[in-house]
């Protein structure tokens, strides 16, 4: 019985929240746990593909990590970290984002022993910081090796190794080839700093039709657009280009504007005053003589008219994106206004301009640059569905050949590399004082995960192969791994089986450190338990007041 008018208060005793901190972190392990286990099998050259349905009825197939999980649809928010990790890990270096997942998924399995053993999560998360200090330092001192970047041979074999487990692995040769020339193409050295800007200068163009052999690398620009008139010319050699940001039409005005038209020579008037403006345009752009003009915005037809009379070719309603390649393709600026325009803002890096139909569409080639600083790929392949999974393939083959270009390091795959950390962090737990020394060994056993699953990828006997390669590294053999292929052991040195080290790094660091802060939360608050507690509480009071009255 309490006072009239009270307010109620809740106890809650010290087990109750214990409980409840417990019983989160379990289900987040288990929500980790549920996404590796969701894309483990994309792992290895052997690895098999989703199929993935949205709502709108669109299809993909992929074993791309990324791409699956972009698609996937969850509720759990521990779930929704998972997956932001792949796409961490894809926009840092491209690649190695099944890994990743399967790694922290691991790294979560791992510590639920401890956790319910009564262990603190800090004990755990301090033991997973100093695994991964010391994974970083054995994998750039020990393990690596450095790579001559003038050796296309060894660039190419690392390249090949990426691409050999996805769906152009079959095309691996012609993939490497695609992906290194692109990439040594936009490399932009200055005072002494080397640029590789992937997403802004290299564009994949899919034309379905024709064979996926018939892709290439076009040296310049290939845009989906036709000139403006028909009767513009379409083949120009060594072409003048002019790029603007500007509309070649009159500019009307706001919307406040009002005209007063007295006599009915006024109204021919306002038509000579709109002609007189886009004949100066139009004569500003004509003085430095160009034969071709591509504008961002619209080009009004008497402008046409005097473009087509100076035999300039004319583009309209091209993307900002698409100017700043052709700019850097044919060493031309983009000029805001007419006005401004100079000989030094022309083009004429380019050897030819060309408009080509494909299929049903027009296609505007600016082709046989002198020094493209920005390139297109032309994907070749008989539907839809093989062109964007080639997409995404090229695209990780264009990272890898980025990440090597720009800390040309090596690190043995096949998870070989897994094998001789995991064995070096088994050893270092030895010296470990405390209980901090089981989670450290933990995070050694978890990194087994990754040549264990491309063991039973390939379907192997998993038992008999990691015995044998434990048996390897232990006497010495850092390089053996699993081939893929076959899920027997090989030398990965001989076997030419190598990752950028960029690529492991990246894996370990947001792979242990997902797992440390998903270890970190004991607790979820969401607005609907929020809103059941503003009920409970008016609930509360309503009662208060009945016990008032």
């Amino acid at each position: 019985m309490f006072r009239p008018g009270a307010t109620p208060i809740v106890v809650l005793s010290q087990n109750t929240k214990r409980d409840s901190g417990r019983k989160v972190q379990k289900e987040n392990i288990q929500a980790g746990k549920t996404i590796a286990d969701v894309i483990r099998t994309c792992l290895g050259p052997q690895a098999m593909l989703k199929m993935l349905m949205d709502p709108m009825g669109g299809i993909v197939m992929t074993n791309d990590g990324n791409a699956i999980l972009r698609e996937i649809t969850l509720q759990h928010p521990a779930g929704k970290s998972m997956i932001e990790i792949a796409r961490t890990q894809d926009e840092e270096v491209g690649d190695g984002t099944t890994s990743v997942i399967v790694l922290a998924g691991e790294m979560l399995a791992n510590a639920e022993p401890f956790l319910e053993q009564g262990l603190h999560p800090t004990t755990v998360i301090k033991a997973y910081k100093q695994a991964l200090e010391d994974m970083i330092s054995i994998l750039n001192e020990n393990l690596s090796i450095e790579l001559d970047c003038n050796d296309k041979n060894k660039l190419a074999e690392v390249v090949q190794s990426c691409i050999g487990t996805k769906f152009l692995g079959r095309w691996s040769y012609l993939a490497c080839e695609i992906a290194l020339e692109a990439v040594q193409t936009i490399i932009m050295k200055q005072n002494g700093y080397q640029e590789i800007d992937i997403k802004r200068y290299v564009k994949v163009e899919k034309l379905p039709g024709a064979a996926i052999e018939d892709s290439c690398v076009l040296k310049g620009i290939m845009l989906n657009k036709d000139v403006t008139h028909p009767k513009m010319r379409r083949f120009i050699k060594n072409p003048r280009i002019v790029l603007l940001d500007c509309p070649l039409e009159y500019k009307k005005g706001e919307s406040q504007t009002n005209i007063e038209i007295l006599k009915e020579t006024d109204f021919t008037r306002i038509l000579e005053i709109e002609e007189e403006y886009i004949k100066k345009i139009c004569y500003n752009i004509i003085l430095v003589k160009p034969d071709v003009v591509f504008t961002e915005k619209g080009i009004s037809d008497l402008a046409q008219h005097y473009l087509l009379k100076a035999g300039i070719s004319a583009i309209r309603r091209v993307r900002k994106s698409d100017n700043n390649r052709i700019a850097r393709a044919c060493n031309a600026t983009i000029v805001n206004r007419t006005e401004e325009l100079q000989e030094s803002h022309v083009g004429t890096g380019a050897g030819v301009f060309e408009i080509k139909k494909i299929g049903d569409d027009y296609f505007c080639y600016i082709a046989e640059c002198i020094n493209p600083k920005a390139c297109t790929i032309i994907l070749r392949g008989a539907s839809k569905d093989i062109l964007n999974e080639s997409e995404r393939n090229i695209q990780d083959a264009l990272h890898v050949a980025k990440n090597l270009l720009s800390e040309p390091k090596l690190v043995p795959g096949g998870g070989a590399v897994e094998m001789a950390v995991s064995h070096i962090l088994n050893e270092k737990a030895a010296g470990l004082a405390g209980v901090e020394q089981w989670p450290y060994k933990a995070v050694a056993q978890a990194l087994e995960v990754i040549p264990r699953t491309l063991a039973q990828n390939c379907g192997a006997n998993t038992v008999r192969t990691m015995t044998a390669l434990r048996a390897k590294h232990a006497t010495g053999g850092v390089t053996w791994g699993i081939n893929g292929q076959t899920g027997h052991l090989v030398d990965m040195k001989q076997h030419g089986i190598w990752e950028p080290v960029v690529v492991k790094l990246q894996t370990y660091k947001t792979a242990i450190e997902t797992a440390i802060l998903l270890l970190r939360i004991d607790d979820i608050v969401s607005g609907s338990k929020k809103k059941q507690s503003e009920d409970n509480l008016q609930s509360t009071h309503v009662s208060n007041e009945s016990i008032k009255e």
